[in-house]
């Protein structure tokens, strides 16, 4: 009888996950496995939607006959031993491209080899796995977006897995609560949304047929007409493939997953892209520690600065076109480290994860793959732009300090 341990990462989801189709099509048992490494250090906010999104994929799990179970430790020694116990004869995974995914799998390759039990790491985080498509020049990775664009628009992509309709665990398997386990956490940020899958699908489907007008109106920071998906992405609550290939789909949201994929191969290119300059800035930060406070906290004086700051507080999230004005602000007009300003955001966002985060951040100082890196935005024509009647801004200054 052939049994395959599915160790769920961040591809939390029963829809289009190829490691769970493959496993439930291909073997006999199952056993779905998440493991929290307590060596990871997660935010808040970040703990709060994951929780939410783990009991709503055992929910998912559970109504196809399966079940979850849930640890805390090592996902190494955690899967091995779950190996052990329910005699695996394999281990499916989604891939995925940051330094810690990348460690974690090269560790976990070397003991499913020592007990001679296959490993495989299937395509699901990405709508393009990093690798696919290459600069025809020679190099191992796209440095500037345009020509990723074309080529990953023109490369075919994966199959959508289907949900599968059945999954069989063995005999003495025992799910658990992820809440029971990993503990009740209330989120830093008072109005964050709900986490997993079921919602995630709901709120698709409750924004993409009004859609039609994203490419005007997703700038528009008061009308606030972008998507909401990015932390659903972050944890695989849902499939970019699955987004991107949606009828439905706006190609200026497409376009959106690209610049997702396109980070999503810098990292794997250049795994120190949350610690190093990806291009080299001449000149000294500013250090500025009364500066960098104001900032983080919304107190800056400037008031399309100031709202962006004070809806990340809040919310957990902020809008895309506020993210890059507070950037620039950052590290063009107060001349302070990127880092700092990542490092902030990584603390508080849930869809924070490494590429997206860190390489936008060093696109908007100059230090990343922007072509023109001397580029700044201004605050006032920002403002006139984006949200000319102060209403973006009215909404998040009105009420006084966060």
């Amino acid at each position: 009888m052939r049994t395959v341990v599915v160790l769920f990462t961040r591809d939390l989801r029963t829809t289009d996950n190829p490691a769970l189709e493959a496993a439930c099509r291909h073997s006999d048992r199952v056993v779905p496995l998440f493991v929290a490494d307590p060596a990871l250090d997660v935010p808040a906010n970040r703990r709060r939607f994951l929780t939410e999104s783990l009991a709503d994929l055992r929910d998912r799990l559970r109504a196809l006959g399966g079940d979850l179970a849930v640890r805390v430790g090592d996902p190494v020694e955690e899967t091995m031993r779950m190996c052990r116990r329910h005699e695996a004869t394999g281990v499916a995974m989604t891939d995925d491209h940051s330094g810690y995914a990348r460690r974690r799998h090269e560790r976990l390759a070397a003991a499913c080899e020592s007990a001679r039990i296959p490993l495989r790491a299937f395509p699901g985080a990405t709508v393009v796995p990093p690798g696919d498509v290459r600069p025809t020049g020679g190099g191992d990775h796209y440095r500037v977006f345009t020509p990723y664009w074309r080529a990953w628009s023109s490369v075919t992509w994966r199959d959508v897995a289907a949900e599968p309709d059945r999954v069989r665990l063995p005999d003495g398997f025992a799910g658990d609560d992820p809440v029971a386990v990993l503990g009740h956490t209330s989120p830093e940020s008072p109005r964050q949304r709900t986490g997993g899958e079921t919602e995630a699908l709901r709120r698709w489907d409750d924004w993409v047929p009004g859609s039609a007008d994203y490419a005007d109106r997703h700038d528009d920071l008061a009308g606030d007409r972008t998507s909401r998906m990015s932390a659903y992405l972050h944890f695989g609550c849902v499939s970019a493939r699955m987004l991107a290939g949606d009828d439905r789909s706006p190609e200026a949201l497409v376009r959106q997953l690209c610049w997702r994929d396109f980070f999503q191969q810098v990292l794997a290119a250049f795994p120190r892209l949350n610690r190093d300059d990806y291009r080299p800035r001449p000149g000294d930060w500013n250090d500025d520690p009364d500066e960098l406070d104001a900032w983080r906290h919304g107190e800056t004086g400037v008031p399309i600065v100031d709202a962006g700051m004070r809806q990340l507080l809040a919310e957990g999230w902020m809008h895309n076109r506020a993210r890059m004005i507070t950037a620039s602000y950052l590290t063009k007009d107060l001349r302070i480290d990127w880092r700092e300003g990542a490092h902030w955001f990584d603390r508080w966002l849930i869809d924070a994860d490494v590429a997206n985060n860190y390489g936008n951040w060093q696109w908007m100082a100059g230090t990343g793959n922007d072509s023109r890196p001397n580029r700044k935005l201004g605050m006032r024509r920002q403002t006139e732009r984006f949200d000319p009647g102060h209403e973006y801004i009215d909404r998040w200054t009105g009420s006084g300090p966060v």
